[in-house]
């Protein structure tokens, strides 16, 4: 088998992919454009992407490819119905980074929600060592014990999150982006409900119809006064502009791991909002934790072992 890796870089240098040469021979290419691919990957068998777009006409200039391998939840970057067509199997890994995600998520909540931005950069100016007092209560924070939480899209990262939030003794509501996810322990309210009533937000759910641009200028007005929106699921689920308008008008927070495009473009307003210290912004690492990204690359070595035992008992 003629194994070839798109984006490796996007894996992590810390990770050994060597394991894969044991399916047969393996290209590794550290980042891959769009004009590379069909070069690279003409008389590959198996093909393994993160973020690299398989599209129909690619898929139609590599008659050997058998297997797409998505390093990843999403598999947005792959014409499923084209791969389908040309009986192409395309396997994505779910469940790798439950925890981290969950991790990052409150990361961000509480750098936020304890203004750890200000505090930091008060004791290394001085500002704290000139001030003669032993505390500093210039910028106050709320407990997360007491508050509501607020979950888009209570999938197994929004119900690993719900799980945390009411450790910390929150109450917990959440919003169905589909409508069909209806029963749960939790009570399930509208989008206005979320945002008007919960003291953090946050969204873990796919890009879709449904989502696509789901927060915007009508709805963010909503938001609580010093409320704090997080966004983990996916860049378009928030209108970034829109955001950042509102970010400038009053005290509310937002910490954003996934954006539109990334990486984030130089004219993104986001760039130049008054307030930065309302907002933290983080390069679409939650999903990067040491641990879950040996479980993705466990989960594509299961794929592929899972694929060559099919192909061999049904030769």
């Amino acid at each position: 088998m003629y194994i070839v890796i798109l984006d490796a870089k996007t894996l992590g240098d810390d990770l050994d992919l060597s394991v894969l040469k044991k399916f047969g021979t393996l290209s590794r290419y550290e980042t891959t454009s769009q004009d590379q691919i069909v070069d690279r990957i003409e008389i590959a068998d198996i093909v393994i992407t993160n973020k690299v777009i398989m599209s129909k006409e690619m898929m139609k200039k590599c008659p050997k490819l058998k297997l797409i391998c998505i390093a990843a939840t999403g598999m947005n970057n792959v014409d499923l119905d084209a791969a389908k067509l040309q009986n192409i199997e395309v396997k994505n890994v779910s469940g790798y980074s439950t925890k981290s995600v969950a991790q990052h998520t409150f990361s961000m909540a509480l750098y936020l929600l304890e203004k750890m931005a200000y505090y930091d950069r008060a004791v290394k100016d001085n500002t704290w060592t000139t001030s003669g007092l032993f505390t500093d209560v210039s910028h106050p924070f709320f407990e997360i014990s007491g508050k509501k939480w607020g979950i888009i899209g209570l999938g197994n990262i929004g119900k690993e999150v719900a799980k945390i939030a009411e450790a910390f003794g929150a109450e917990i509501h959440y919003y169905s982006t589909s409508g069909e996810n209806l029963r749960s322990a939790y009570p399930h309210k509208s989008l206005e409900f979320l945002l008007k009533d919960c003291d953090i937000i946050s969204i873990h759910a796919p890009l879709n119809d449904k989502t696509n641009q789901l927060i915007n200028e009508i709805n963010l007005p909503y938001l609580k006064e010093k409320a704090i929106l997080l966004n983990l699921g996916r860049g378009g689920i928030i209108n970034e502009t829109d955001l950042s308008y509102e970010l400038d008008k009053r005290e509310i927070y937002a910490g954003l791991d996934v954006l539109e495009t990334e990486p984030i473009p130089l004219e993104n307003r986001l760039n130049r909002i008054k307030h930065k210290e309302r907002l933290l912004i983080t390069p679409h690492i939650a999903w990067t934790s040491i641990e879950a990204r040996k479980k993705l690359l466990d989960g594509i070595v299961k794929n592929i072992e899972n694929f060559l035992n099919t192909k061999v008992y049904n030769d």
